[in-house]
């Protein structure tokens, strides 16, 4: 069984400028609240096959590592990766549209196959817990971007 959750929000900055943060790994620490550390392995470029590699918080200030693979990106509209969640296999990705009024429209998806003990978590408890973190992540990476649009920051 497949779970898809979906967050969509609209950010005031350009789709080249979302992109642009969406894609500066060392940043991810702000908008995602489990990440510690992000890279991509061996420093290769953010491409399809390319592993992105984490270190990532843990119960009581803990870390552990963690990786994903890039299964998709086509700059500057959408990027999408894939990787375990818990016992089971997961996707996600960001896609962005310009909205005609120098915003973007923004969506994170998150695709969950539900699999070994995971299958004993209610599935409503689990869609619910994925859809709270992903609205958190976007409301920050929002924050982020328009805090440096307004500053004249961005990349």
């Amino acid at each position: 069984m497949t779970d898809r959750s979906e967050s969509r929000i609209a950010i005031a900055g350009s789709v080249p400028e979302v992109w642009a943060y969406l894609c500066d790994l060392g940043r991810w620490s702000e908008w995602a609240p489990t990440v510690r550390e992000c890279w991509v392995d061996g420093g290769a470029p953010l491409q399809p096959g390319a592993r992105v590699e984490q270190r990532a918080k843990g119960p009581f200030g803990s870390t552990r590592y963690r990786a994903q693979n890039v299964t998709a990106v086509e700059a500057p509209h959408r990027i999408a990766f894939a990787g375990p969640m818990g016992t089971s296999a997961a996707r996600w990705g960001m896609e962005l549209k310009p909205t005609g009024d120098g915003q973007t429209d923004a969506m994170m998806w998150i695709e969950v196959d539900l699999a070994g003990i995971m299958r004993a978590v209610p599935a409503g408890m689990l869609k619910g817990r994925v859809q709270r973190v992903s609205d958190i992540e976007m409301v920050a990476i929002k924050a982020a971007v328009e805090s440096a649009a307004r500053k004249g920051t961005v990349s």
